[in-house]
């Protein structure tokens, strides 16, 4: 199961069956996209780029049209190598597990070619109405402490209770598809617990299904790599946050939701975002002797990489994503787990009531730290880059390096 490194065992069974979900998009020009929600801890950037390739020679797609999300749920299934060193700890995989997971992941990515092409199939006459609602139980989860900052609950830190809702109904009024999001991690079941479940995003999928019979309901994950549900620890309180998450959906629905018209533009850019500068071959030897099981396994990682090619990364290709629909919304996709820091940053400077700010979009790699961030440190500025089998943290020119990339794009679109 992906998420936790504290696991010992694999998956005992599904308690939350898990989805891949797929929207298809075509404006009067005939120009089309397809959303992708899953309901998985995130898409590895070879996972994507195959379904991409497979998606562009059956259905002439291009990579600007296809869009992949992941709830980011920690009681999923491991796919392709993501964390790869997290798993590989004190009860780390085996071989014969490892031979599963790619099993898995190779079905996984013909399923999702296979929804894709069935939500094209599907086609019709549709109108598309956003707006936003709210819900309150994201928490900033970085506590300061004299020693750095550690995970807990921090309720002054920034969080944002956003719940951004497109609707999408048949020409008789039937509502399709609800496409909802929400910037929070899925980790209110803990790593004690053995069977695969959404969490709280797979729950409010679950409500709002049942409660629009018909309808297809599709969670987004926001930038919620620094925030958690608050209160976590059970099965219970994740059915809880998922009814609250959908109500606030189910209030957004029945209030003031704005008609999207117009074109359809989407693109998609691939640009290297700089690591800084790299520990040395003796630095990584000198890690051969610590007492921390995942930072061997790092140093081992960093120093075959160095036997091979001569030099680990020094870059690392960030993919961004943008959809204009109309006037009315512009939906950015981020890769890998971005903070909040960039979905308040991009909606103080881009307006907040047209816009969709997603993360662990199309490739979940590392977590993104804002400047704040990796200059206090910690998990998410840059201690999870070991787990996530990259050289070191990201230089200080990463958040300038995404927000100018997302402007360009923006202003691409506009053009």
């Amino acid at each position: 199961m992906a998420g936790y490194a504290a696991r010992t065992r694999p998956s005992e069974g599904v308690l939350l069956d898990l989805y891949a979900r797929a929207m298809a998009l075509q404006d009067e020009s005939g120009h089309r996209a397809v959303l992708v929600t899953t309901d998985l801890l995130g898409l590895p950037r070879p996972v994507s780029e195959n379904i991409a390739r497979s998606v562009e020679r059956k259905y002439g797609l291009k990579r600007s049209q296809l869009f992949l999300n992941s709830s980011h749920t920690h009681s999923g299934p491991v796919v392709g190598r993501t964390l790869a060193i997290a798993y590989e700890g004190p009860a780390g995989m085996n071989v014969q597990q490892w031979s599963d997971v790619d099993v898995y992941t190779n079905r996984l990515e013909d399923l999702i070619v296979q929804v894709i092409g069935e939500a094209l199939d599907n086609l019709q006459t549709a109108t598309l109405n956003f707006g936003h609602g709210e819900v309150g139980f994201a928490m900033n989860r970085r506590v300061k402490t004299a020693t750095g900052y550690v995970g807990g609950f921090n309720r002054d830190g920034p969080v944002d209770h956003d719940v951004p809702v497109l609707l999408v109904r048949s020409e008789s009024g039937n509502i399709l598809g609800i496409i909802f999001g929400y910037a929070c991690h899925n980790t209110t079941i803990g790593p004690t617990f053995y069977k695969f479940n959404g969490d709280y995003a797979g729950y409010a999928q679950m409500w709002l299904e049942n409660r629009y019979r018909g309808a297809i309901a599709m969670f987004v994950q926001g930038c919620g790599a620094d925030s958690n549900p608050y209160p976590r620890g059970t099965v219970a309180l994740a059915q809880q946050h998922g009814d609250e998450l959908a109500r606030a959906v189910e209030k957004a629905i029945g209030g003031q939701l704005h008609p999207l018209d117009g074109r359809l533009r989407t693109v998609f850019r691939t640009f290297p975002v700089q690591f800084a500068g790299p520990p040395t071959r003796a630095d990584y030897e000198n890690q051969l002797k610590s007492d921390d099981v995942y930072v061997r396994k790092h140093a081992e990682a960093m120093l075959k990489i160095i036997d091979q090619k001569g030099h680990v990364p020094s870059t690392y290709p960030y993919s961004l994503e943008v959809w204009q629909l109309g006037k009315g919304l512009t939906l950015i996709a981020l890769a890998g787990e971005c903070v909040i820091d960039y979905d308040l940053r991009l909606k103080r400077e881009l307006g907040p009531q047209s816009l969709w700010v997603a993360g662990y979009s199309n490739d979940v790699f590392a977590y993104i730290p804002s400047l704040r961030i990796l200059k206090e440190g910690g998990y998410e500025g840059g201690g999870a880059m070991i787990y996530y089998g990259q050289p070191g943290p990201f230089a200080s020119t990463i958040e300038e390096t995404i927000i100018r990339q997302v402007h360009e794009a923006i202003a691409k679109l506009r053009r």
